[in-house]
Formats: C-alpha cells, sequence, structure tokens
C-alpha cells in the first residue's frame, strides 16, 4: 500500500539543497533515504524530478509517495513475546507496553519487537499496515497503545491521530521543582548536528505540551502530562527545553539532582534508574466501529513506583 505526502516548502528555506529542506519537512526519514527517492522519482517538485543538489527558491509543491518498509509486515518473523492486553475487539487492541520493548523492528532491532509480538499472537495482522501499530512510544517509555485490527479501523485511528483526536496522558517525573503548571508550545524538528535527536527549532512541526504539578519531591517534581500533538520525543525533547528534563533520559537529560541527606543506599538506587521515567497512563478515543467515546488506563510499572517510593522519603 502506498503512503502519500505532500508539503510545501516554506520560504526560510530559500537557497537551501533540496534534500536538505526534506529532511526538515519529512524528519522522519534519513537524508539518505529521501536522497535514495529523489534519485527514483519518488518525490517530485511541481510535479517535476530534481536532483538533490538542487536549490529551492520557497513555495515549491512537493509531493511524495513511497511504499512503507512497515507494510512488507511478511518480511518480520512472530516472535512468542509476551503482551499485556488491556483490551481486545474484533476492531482493535490496547496494549500496555513495557520499558525496554521496542514498537517497531528498524537498525539494531531488527526482531524481539511488539511488532513481532503481535504477529504471533494476532497473525491475521500481517494484512494489516504496520500489524496494525498506529503510533508508538520510545522503547524505555512504558504504557498504553491502541493497535488496529481492521484496515477500516486502521484508516479510523490514523484519521483520528491526525486530527488531534485520541487523547493521550502521561506521568512524567522531572528534575527539579516546578512552582506551576503550564504549557509548552515549541516547535520540533530534526537536531541540525544529531539525527537521531530532536530539538525546538523555528521551523520545526507545531507542538504543544500541557502540565501540571502531581506531586513535588525535594529535587524533583512528578508532572502529568497530556499532547496536545504527538511531535517524536515531544515530552522528553520540551521538558528538557525547559531545563526540567525527565529523570534518566540518556538523551535529553542533564544532571541528576539528589535530594540532601540521601543515603548512599538509596543514592545508588536512584543512579540506577537508567531510563526516561515516563508512563503513557491514559488514552482515550472515539471507538472505530461503535463511534462510542472510550478510553483505558495502566498503573505505574514497578521500577517507576519503586523510584517515586524512594523519593517520598525525601520529600
Amino acid at each position: 500500500m502506498q503512503e502519500k505526502l505532500d508539503q510545501v516548502i516554506p520560504d526560510d528555506l530559500a537557497g537551501v539543497r533540496l534534500d536538505l529542506a526534506l529532511v526538515e519537512l519529512f524528519p522522519d526519514f534519513s537524508r539518505a533515504r529521501l536522497q535514495l527517492w529523489v534519485k527514483n522519482g519518488q518525490i517530485r517538485v511541481n510535479g517535476e524530478t530534481w536532483r538533490s543538489k538542487d536549490k529551492v527558491a520557497g513555495g515549491e509543491n512537493i509531493a511524495l509517495q513511497y511504499e512503507p518498509e512497515n507494510d512488507a509486515v511478511e518480511t518480520y518473523q512472530p516472535e512468542p513475546i509476551p503482551l499485556d492486553i488491556v483490551f481486545e475487539d474484533d476492531d482493535l487492541l490496547v496494549l500496555n507496553k513495557p520499558p525496554g520493548l521496542v514498537v517497531h523492528p528498524g537498525a539494531g532491532n531488527w526482531s524481539g519487537t511488539l511488532l513481532n509480538a503481535l504477529l504471533y499472537r494476532f497473525p491475521e495482522l500481517q494484512s494489516i499496515p504496520r500489524a496494525g501499530i498506529v503510533h508508538r512510544l520510545d522503547k524505555q517509555t512504558s504504557g498504553l497503545m491502541v493497535v488496529a485490527r481492521t484496515l477500516q479501523a486502521h484508516k479510523s485511528l490514523v484519521d483520528a491521530l491526525q486530527l488531534r483526536e485520541v487523547s493521550r496522558e502521561y506521568v512524567a517525573l522531572v528534575e527539579g521543582k516546578l512552582i506551576a503548571g503550564g504549557c509548552i508550545e515549541e516547535p520540533i524538528g530534526r537536531h541540525p548536528v544529531d539525527r537521531k535527536r530532536m530539538a525546538v527549532k523555528e521551523n520545526g512541526k507545531p507542538a504543544v505540551t500541557h502540565y501540571r504539578i502531581n506531586r513535588r519531591y525535594q529535587s524533583q517534581t512528578l508532572l502529568d502530562v497530556k499532547l496536545e500533538t504527538g511531535r517524536t520525543h515531544q515530552i522528553r525533547v520540551h521538558m528538557a527545553h525547559i531545563h526540567h528534563s525527565i529523570v534518566g533520559d540518556p538523551v535529553y537529560g542533564n544532571r541528576r539532582r539528589v535530594p540532601k541527606g540521601m543515603k548512599d543506599v538509596d543514592l545508588q538506587a536512584l543512579r540506577s534508574f537508567r531510563r526516561q521515567a515516563l508512563h503513557a497512563r491514559r488514552l482515550g478515543l472515539n471507538h472505530p466501529g461503535s463511534g462510542e467515546a472510550v478510553s483505558w488506563e495502566a498503573p505505574l510499572p514497578d521500577d517507576f513506583t519503586e523510584l517515586l517510593n524512594l523519593l517520598e522519603n525525601y520529600a
């Protein structure tokens, strides 16, 4: 199944090579892949084929047609990996993903993923793009995900996500003490140097994150976070941007803050938490079959709960 994406080159990219402009417009794809698609004629500029080195003037219409890797589900092997299924019916599945589980095969993780597990438990998902996966959580982020079981449900869920009709609420433990909740409205795009990272950028895609205080500790704050948009690494990037990075974040984190008077054994436990303390707690949407508003919640994983219990002793 081919996917089609259309974009317009913004004026502030005037004079930039086509391939570099495409990286800004389509941050989910690598520069090498975009260059290949340009060469193969899968990317057209104002209806014509260009070279990657051609420079844009701004205002050009970009049309991208590609065959998602994920659609070739038959290339991936089913694997007997346990799944925590919160809900299932004929249209969809709701899963509670544990930390450490990669959602989809990719560089460095060609097996042992959620997709492999889904194909084993539900072989019929081979006929659905991405085995029904319509959104992702980072490897070390835990919590709720929805998976489509039919083509109709897949289209409905993808459309709902694009229209921001899916409610996603998270729990995040961040460094430092925040005084009050707030809203971060800063565009996010690919990092200009490290292509594996995202960053707040003026020409990035709009991104809005709402947060409020759940619990204050001596050196950390527990937040309830709600996404209005769903950019890659959005919560992690936004919290780091306001200098309150998520505890344990190996990519966007900064210096680990330590409560005064913390015992050595507790300090060791705090420092041993080496993943981002981020959990997708609640998921709400209109059911693709009935249209009914439905929602689910998932408790914090054990390691997150233990971390909060530890900090409670130093609140």
